[in-house]
């Protein structure tokens, strides 16, 4: 690791992370300020963001940045993988690293790991079922769409808190913060499925004004200072292959946790790789 890849993430660790996001948030969700319609259209520009796949291409009628940022895109521009015994991609966006759980630890860059259990708000228990398993970590770029989606049919059985800092997750981050996804503040969401159980996990960032779920809608901010833990009763919330289970305003990553068993990735899936949501990811052989 370069002694200027460490000194690029240096003030990082000096601003106010949380202060500066919750700033972030209430501009980018105000329909008032008066030119958001201007920011909208250079953030368009500046990213590339192919409005043609849309639902509403049109910028001018999105009444705040994260109604846009958010935005729906055509069901019919990302056809869902049909193929049976095989999950479907949950997320636009480039695959960060994936593979074996080995022991526990779960691969973020070279030189880094940390522990399932650390990620999923220290629950021993929990880290456990991921002892063996396989991860995927797909991070999102600001031109990507930014919902979510359910790789399977899952049950929902409880829901996560994690309180942590809002360190940036992009690749250089990635290479130069240790522990970077299990310190972060994040949202778990487990569900049990044919594939066992998966936990499916949405990290924040720097500048994520919130990250909200279907069922309970926005999870944070606020920022707590304690884990928190939502249990649900077996088939209250079944969400289907496809469905929407999720959306970063601002966006962020995915870190997919699939439990031991004899699963073979897609040959799409190499590391930075682009993702497409619904492209086939991993198959249970």
């Amino acid at each position: 690791m370069s002694f200027i890849d460490h000194l690029k993430t240096l003030p990082q660790y000096l601003i106010p992370q949380h202060g500066l996001s919750q700033l972030a948030g209430k501009l980018a969700d105000s329909k008032t300020f008066p030119f958001r319609h201007n920011v909208i259209k250079a953030f368009a520009k500046h990213y590339g963001i192919d409005m043609s796949l849309a639902q509403e291409p049109n910028l001018e009628a999105y009444d705040s940045f994260n109604d846009f940022f958010t935005r729906a895109i055509r069901p019919e521009v990302r056809p869902i993988c049909d193929e049976p015994n095989t999950m479907a991609c949950p997320v636009d966006g480039a695959v960060s690293q994936f593979g074996p759980i080995k022991e526990g630890r779960i691969f973020q860059a070279k030189g880094h790991d940390y522990s399932a259990t650390e990620l999923l708000g220290g629950d021993q228990a929990l880290g456990n079922l991921y002892k063996n398993g396989q991860f995927c970590t797909i991070y999102l770029s600001p031109k990507d769409y930014h919902r979510i989606h359910m790789p399977v049919r899952g049950s929902l059985t409880q829901m996560i808190h994690v309180p942590g800092k809002l360190f940036s997750v992009n690749p250089l981050t990635a290479r130069t913060v240790p522990h970077l996804f299990a310190r972060n503040e994040r949202v778990v969401a487990m569900f049990d499925t044919e594939f066992g159980p998966i936990a499916m996990v949405s990290v924040g960032a720097t500048i994520v004004g919130s990250v909200e779920t279907v069922w309970s809608g926005i999870v944070t901010p606020p920022t707590k200072r304690e884990v928190v833990t939502t249990h649900y009763g077996e088939d209250e919330i079944v969400l289907e292959k496809g469905d929407e289970m999720g959306r970063f305003r601002l966006g962020s990553t995915i870190v997919l946790l699939l439990p031991e068993g004899d699963f073979e990735w897609d040959e799409s899936i190499v590391e930075e790789a682009p993702t497409i949501l619904g492209q086939p990811l991993v198959k249970k052989r």
